[in-house]
């Protein structure tokens, strides 16, 4: 008599940089596919950029204050951003096995060096039968996650019903979240938590300058609660959950999903000047001097998009304009359309190819 045969599940490694969003994304695709996975944090050595597109090295990652990369190798990689690139190509070279990589984003490098690669469309890629085009990034956020942290929080916010939760990101490539912004921000909120009778919650994140959140603070003039990232327990999920609208700064498009999943009015409020404005038609100009290193990072981030080919620019905008277009979101300080149409359910849709592609 044959036993029934169940094969064990492949060996999963995610390779974590510094950007929660992208680590986020990694950690909520590996819980979807339900296989064991380990987590390998990398760190970077400052000319990582210029040794990165060498290919298959680990020339750019600082291996004393990076986890081990060393056997028993991966069957399945699962990584994210461009500075694990290389390292993510050297462990396949070393395994001296088949080792599947999905990469979640836009790689710099050729798409056919990946089996998979996860994107959205702020990264232009062309449609290829190994790239899979979500709306937006993955997420593992459900309306009942946030009711559970929603109940939690509730009697421990100061502030009355109903809530207006904000959502303060940061500088970004061209984007500068600086005071100027931050003002306008909290004017407009100001205004839309009056006309809602609600009480604002706001929080950082982990990019948000001191003096944009201060700036931000000191211009509200309604009833608030404020949570500086990395303070003290993260409340981020309950005021998702105790939202009765949601207002965004345009930079994450992280952030931007997750308001998404609450399933209510998503207002998503735009900054940048010149060129790369989020929104031409409100372009904010920054109270940053113009020789300060903000503005300078910023404008070597618009100088790059500006040259480089259309593979590699990141186009933030066509993530707005689509949330906008399908009554998703609208523009802080324009009218919400009606209700907002469901999310598709694109993290199980993505968790299925990789399964396909390991039993393939």
């Amino acid at each position: 008599m044959v036993e029934n045969y169940t094969p064990s599940p492949p060996r999963v490694w995610l390779l974590c940089g510094h950007k929660a969003g992208d680590n986020a994304q990694l950690l909520a695709l590996a819980r979807a596919l339900g296989w064991p996975y380990q987590v390998k944090r990398l760190a970077y050595r400052p000319y990582e950029l210029l040794v990165g597109r060498f290919g298959a090295t680990l020339a750019g990652i600082d291996t004393g204050r990076s986890d081990p990369l060393a056997p028993p190798w991966p069957d399945l990689i699962l990584t994210a951003g461009r500075r694990n690139e290389a390292a993510a190509l050297w462990i396949r070279k070393q395994a001296g096995k088949p080792v599947r990589l999905v990469h979640v984003g836009r790689p710099w490098a050729p798409l056919d060096r990946f089996d998979l690669v996860v994107t959205t469309p702020q990264y232009r890629l062309p449609l290829r039968p190994n790239v899979l085009l979500n709306t937006l990034p993955l997420h593992d956020l459900d309306r009942a996650a946030l009711d559970r942290e929603a109940a939690r929080w509730r009697d421990r916010l100061g502030v009355k019903p109903p809530y207006l939760t904000v959502l303060l990101g940061g500088d970004s490539g061209p984007y500068l979240f600086e005071t100027a912004a931050a003002r306008r921000l909290a004017r407009q909120v100001s205004g839309l938590a009056r006309r809602l009778g609600a009480s604002v919650l706001a929080t950082s994140s982990a990019r948000t300058a001191a003096d944009a959140v201060a700036a931000f603070e000191a211009a509200l003039t309604v009833p608030y609660r404020l949570h500086r990232y990395g303070t003290s327990d993260n409340p981020y999920r309950a005021l998702l959950g105790l939202a009765e609208a949601v207002v965004v700064t345009g930079d994450s498009i992280s952030m931007i999903t997750e308001a998404c999943v609450t399933g209510r009015p998503v207002f998503l409020f735009p900054f940048g000047d010149g060129r790369w404005a989020m929104r031409p038609a409100a372009p904010v100009t920054p109270a940053l001097p113009f020789w300060h290193r903000r503005r300078w990072r910023a404008r070597r981030s618009a100088l790059a998009l500006t040259l480089a080919p259309p593979r590699l620019r990141r186009e933030i905008r066509r993530i707005h304009q689509a949330l906008i277009a399908a009554g998703r979101a609208a523009w802080l300080g324009e009218a919400f359309r009606g209700e907002a149409p469901p999310l598709a359910d694109e993290l199980t849709r993505t968790a299925a190819r990789v399964r396909a592609l390991m039993e393939g």
